[in-house]
């Protein structure tokens, strides 16, 4: 049965991209386990509001493990020590009375801070439209199984759709990589017919634009699959740099 703990909070406060941050201390007393990570900053907040201090910027939308902005480094693990769940899906019964609990923002040359937690991820943004989708028309909806495509292919592609987009792969990458998050949206396409048509060139402008925004390379240590809050697989890295080299192979 849930119970009433109290924690302390190292929050990592910065109040702009051009100022130095740092860690303020937070005790949070008597709260209930059953209380999701969010709502717990959320009282943190209103006892910060009503002591006249500042509240904690940090971002969220559905709160429910789809849109994936709850991006905090929590314990050091992105999104917190639960496997396969984002930090809105985290429930303060993970923690333990008189815990000490260290939150932080990305930490990614590629996801700038904005303020406290929030940071800008609007460079996965710009690596979708660099090349994450098909603009050739393919026609009004099909019936479901009037383009023959293997099992196989579609629930891979399955899979691979099923990233949100968080970056939580970059964030745990020690060279700040999103080969996980470009190679998914790359795979999820690639495997499916509408998607050929395209595939050179997708490859080449993803890839392209993501080092241009300066994240990193990957070196195979497989810390994004292990922190991806949607299970994501490394194989989909492999197909991605089959089709970079076929695209390159093709000029």
């Amino acid at each position: 049965m849930d119970k009433d703990i109290s924690v302390t909070l190292k929050v990592w406060r910065q109040r702009s991209p051009k100022e130095k941050g740092q860690f303020e201390t937070y005790k949070i007393e008597k709260i209930n386990q059953s209380v999701s990570f969010l709502e717990m900053l959320d009282i943190l907040n209103e006892q910060l509001v009503n002591e006249g201090k500042e509240p904690i910027v940090f971002d969220h939308d559905c709160r429910e493990g789809i849109c994936g902005m709850c991006s905090l480094y929590v314990n050091g693990h992105p999104h917190g020590p639960a496997t396969g769940a984002t930090t809105c899906q985290l429930y303060m019964r993970r923690f333990n009375d008189g815990e000490t609990i260290t939150i932080e923002p990305w930490r990614s040359a590629g996801f700038p801070v904005i303020r406290d937690l929030m940071v800008d991820r609007y460079a996965y943004d710009k690596i979708i439209q660099a090349g994450g989708f098909t603009s050739v028309n393919t026609g009004g909806v099909p019936d479901a199984n009037a383009i023959p495509i293997p099992k196989e292919d579609a629930d891979l592609a399955m899979d691979a759709a099923a990233c949100i987009g968080c970056g939580a792969c970059a964030a745990a990458c020690k060279n700040g990589s999103a080969m996980l998050f470009v190679s998914a949206k790359v795979s999820q396409l690639a495997l499916l017919p509408q998607g050929k048509v395209e595939a050179a060139r997708r490859a080449k402008a993803m890839v392209a634009k993501m080092d241009e925004l300066g994240f990193g390379n990957c070196t195979n240590t497989r810390a994004c699959e292990m922190e991806c809050p949607k299970n994501i697989s490394v194989s989909n890295i492999a197909r991605l740099n089959r089709e970079f080299i076929c695209a390159k192979l093709q000029d």
